[in-house]
């Protein structure tokens, strides 16, 4: 079982601090809870008792006290929390700095090796001509891909000429073939004025209708009338007389 870290809070003057209590117990589990909860109280404005620490009595047999100055503790209090703060920005910079600097010096050196060793490494190894010697499956990748290339060369080639030797003529406009609904379904035909309408009708009766009929031959020929003289003028009406006159003749329809 853990031993637990106990102190006390009281009133110097002898009050009660809870209750009918002069004296309040408090524990922690570790020693960091008790300097933390010093530390709040501190703030708060409750102090610390005054302790005397007898140090080297077989020497000196001096007594140290500790002081009492509220600003004092205040100030020490402050710059502790400032150092605790430097001490987590210090830990977090070299958390992130270590691996940093490790991977350059890694890099670093492997350059130094390449620029200064590898070339004495590779000559002493033995046959050169093996490490310069190309594998079947590049020499065969490297074949297709030239093949590759050399067709998509003669591709666009074609399609250039093909490009080039090409005419494109503009498209007719298209043809207005409304007429035709109109003969399948006239009631259905939208109205036109009356020019398009004579005309679709004409057309129409010429579509739909079997030629005419040659004439009967039945129907007597017709006369063709007689030019009139040009040597002698007609004569003058006679002028009406006061007489009695005969009555008007009704024209009649030929």
């Amino acid at each position: 079982m853990s031993r637990r870290h106990m102190f006390a809070l009281f009133n110097p003057e002898g009050r009660n601090v809870y209750k009918d209590f002069k004296q309040l117990e408090l524990s922690c589990e570790t020693v960091d809870e008790v300097d933390s909860w010093k530390a709040s109280f501190l703030r708060a404005g409750v102090y610390p008792e005054k302790q005397i620490d007898q140090e080297n009595q077989e020497s000196s047999g001096e007594n140290v006290t500790n002081s009492m100055d509220p600003q004092l503790e205040r100030q020490v209090e402050t710059i502790r929390n400032l150092v605790d703060s430097y001490m987590k920005i210090v830990t977090k910079t070299i958390k992130d700095l270590v691996p940093k600097t490790i991977m350059y010096m890694i890099i670093n050196n492997c350059k130094d090796f390449i620029n200064g060793e590898l070339l004495a490494h590779i000559y002493a190894s033995g046959d050169q001509s093996q490490l310069m010697e190309e594998a079947p499956h590049e020499a065969q990748k490297r074949e297709e891909m030239i093949k590759m290339y050399h067709a998509c060369k003669e591709a666009l080639r074609i399609i250039g000429d093909i490009s080039m030797a090409t005419v494109s003529t503009p498209v007719p406009p298209p043809v207005k073939n409304d007429w035709l609904a109109s003969i399948g379904n006239p009631r259905l035909s939208p109205p036109s004025p009356s020019g398009v309408r004579k005309s679709a009708l004409s057309i129409s009766s010429v579509a739909s209708r079997a030629p005419p009929p040659p004439p009967s031959t039945n129907r007597p020929v017709p006369i063709i009338p007689n030019r009139p003289g040009t040597g002698v003028p007609p004569p003058m009406p006679n002028r009406p007389g006061t007489g009695a006159l005969p009555p008007p003749l009704i024209p009649t329809r030929r």
